[in-house]
């Protein structure tokens, strides 16, 4: 990865959430180019990471090994039509938009390039990203390692078996995190009902989340043996467990998710449906 060209057409929040990933990795900011027509918004990230950057996309694709589209979704089809000329070159194709699907990707490109779909999720702005990937028959060995490579360095990345998946996954990673700010959310006010101040409410609460997922990651015991070791019988883990249990939490956790990845499927059609007008 370290002798790649990389172009990232657009420097938003998550393209920054990758250069600094890359940067931290060992990849030279010299080999990292950063395009869109804002050059407010390019001095900035060219000052943070010391890359290259142009207001001209197609130019800035033009040597690049691995392109990444980091641009908002309803703006994808202008910009993939923008870059499609300058594509001969066969370099590796990967886009970040939620909600497009491959097969209009390609059709906006004009060609079949080797494209790979990548669903990763805000966490990757402090590097603790979890990234889903797909690729089309046209991405080689190498060229998945590469995308697995630089997804692998804001965080953690699977590879999916199909570009279905993507719903689910947007359901579970793309929005987790939120599900887990509102967790951290009600444990913070419930302590501080019960006296903490807030400060230490947040940073406890929190901390107590980034240790067990930690724990979780570790992969020594699976999440259920964990939450029993926890329990002691008749202890104060057992009476807490039992009340969230008791109102259904899996529950609410399995309809949440089943209605994130319903509208994702939605705003996917929404998007094809533009995509063909």
């Amino acid at each position: 990865m370290k002798q790649q060209r990389i172009t990232f057409i657009g420097a938003g929040n998550m393209a920054s959430a990758i250069i600094s990933g890359l940067v931290s990795q060992g990849v030279s900011p010299t080999s990292i180019v950063a395009a869109e027509p804002d050059q407010q918004n390019l001095d900035r990230i060219r000052d943070r990471f010391g890359i290259g950057t142009d207001t001209d996309n197609l130019r800035a694709v033009t040597s690049a090994d691995v392109v990444v589209l980091s641009v908002k979704p309803q703006i994808l089809q202008s910009v993939c039509r923008e870059i499609a000329p300058a594509l001969a070159h066969g370099p590796l194709v990967i886009s970040i938009a939620a909600g497009v699907d491959m097969a209009t990707i390609t059709s906006w490109l004009g060609a079949e390039v080797a494209l790979v779909r990548c669903m990763p999720n805000t966490p990757a702005q402090v590097l603790a990203g979890a990234s889903g990937l797909v690729a089309n028959s046209a991405v080689s060995d190498a060229q998945r390692a590469l995308a697995f490579d630089l997804f692998s360095a804001i965080g953690v990345c699977q590879w999916l078996d199909s570009e279905e998946q993507m719903h689910a996954i947007t359901a579970l990673s793309g929005s987790g995190p939120a599900y887990i700010f509102l967790v951290i959310e009600a444990m913070e006010k419930a302590a501080i009902a019960q006296g903490i101040d807030e400060n230490t409410a947040r940073q406890l609460a929190a901390q107590t989340v980034l240790g067990a997922a930690q724990m979780v990651l570790s992969g020594e015991l699976e999440p259920a043996q964990l939450k029993k070791n926890v329990m002691s019988p008749g202890g104060t883990t057992e009476r807490a467990i039992q009340v969230l249990e008791a109102q259904g939490l899996s529950d609410i956790f399995a309809k949440a998710m089943d209605a994130a990845a319903q509208r994702s499927r939605e705003l996917a059609d929404v998007l094809k449906g533009e995509g063909k007008a």
